[in-house]
């Protein structure tokens, strides 16, 4: 009997008390809190040209304007808006505009001139949709020659392009910035492009300070110019024949940060006067930033004239760019 007790309360003990502790279970670890991860940092844009702050698409295409500069054709409109002003004798002592438009876009551009082919070739540095009414046997050659996107009022006049009653023939064409990109859509020209961007400086330029600096194309009063620089604006006020250059339409004056003075060899060519300029050769020049003027070289580095210093490229400050090409320096005085 007692054996039977036995072992009826091992039998208790085994299923009972003689089982083994098992671990306590470990609790669940909360679920992560995911941080919200900070959107990436804006990469600041700039205009190509200009090398200011540029909101929306920085890859407009340039657009490269003849701008007339006759007295009667003065005030000219459009010419505030342009990123890059090139100012280049045509026949005699009148200069003419090549104006390049990038970061901003006029209304109205104008009174709009005949191409030269030198003119041409500086619209080329920036791949530019070319811009002009009438054209030099020389211009006419290039741009019937193939590969240059261009518009010639001599084509679109009274379409595209309009004249205006203010003014006397030849002085009296305009096109607005719609009926370019309306012209660019018609003839299947490309409105966008990937514009290479010009060196931009960050540090103060320096060289010997200068108040004015005067351009005498001619002994003639409506060919002499002058930029004067003010500090409030941070740039210089442009003057032709004495009077300040303004816009027509706005009344906005023509403000520049940059102006390069660069003198190179020109020719007469034929008995109107037109000329050959090499813009190929290099030579010297002045840059005018920040109310100074420094001494440069200038070289022409794919269509495009840049300064040079000691053999080393001059960034440009941002903004403005006025370019006035001269047969020779000693035109160019300073005070």
């Amino acid at each position: 009997m007692k054996h039977w007790l036995f072992a009826v309360s091992c039998a208790a003990l085994l299923l009972g008390g003689c089982t083994t502790k098992s671990e306590p279970k470990q609790a669940e670890p909360a679920p992560r809190q995911e941080q919200p991860s900070k959107p990436p940092a804006e990469e600041k844009q700039t205009f190509p040209l200009t090398g200011l702050p540029a909101k929306g698409n920085i890859h407009q295409r340039v657009v490269g304007v003849m701008i007339n500069n006759h007295p009667k054709a003065r005030p000219q409109s459009g010419l505030s808006k342009a990123d890059i002003v090139y100012e280049v004798l045509a026949e005699g002592d009148i200069t003419r505009f090549l104006a390049l438009y990038q970061s901003e876009r006029p209304e109205r551009v104008g009174p709009v001139r005949s191409a030269r082919d030198y003119y041409i070739d500086l619209s080329e540095g920036y791949h530019a949709l070319y811009v002009c009414h009438g054209w030099s046997p020389e211009a006419k050659v290039r741009l019937e020659g193939g590969g240059i996107d261009y518009l010639n009022g001599l084509f679109y006049d009274g379409t595209l392009f309009q004249r205006v009653s203010f003014r006397r023939a030849p002085h009296n064409s305009y096109i607005s910035f719609a009926n370019i990109e309306k012209g660019a859509k018609q003839n299947g020209y490309a409105w966008t492009d990937n514009v290479a961007p010009l060196s931009f400086r960050t540090d103060e330029p320096r060289g010997k300070k200068v108040e004015t600096v005067h351009i005498a194309y001619s002994h003639r009063a409506y060919a002499q110019v002058e930029y004067q620089y003010v500090s409030e604006q941070k740039g210089y006020y442009r003057y032709s024949g004495g009077e300040q250059t303004i816009d027509y339409d706005t009344g906005d004056p023509v403000v520049v940060q940059n102006v390069m003075i660069i003198a190179t060899r020109h020719q007469v060519i034929d008995s109107h006067g037109r000329r050959d300029i090499d813009l190929t050769s290099g030579g010297q020049g002045y840059l005018l930033q920040n109310g100074v003027i420094q001494p440069i070289e200038w070289k022409n580095v794919d269509g495009r004239l840049l300064p040079y210093h000691n053999g080393a490229p001059i960034g440009f400050v941002p903004g403005k760019t006025w370019i006035n090409i001269v047969p020779n320096l000693e035109i160019v005085q300073w005070k």
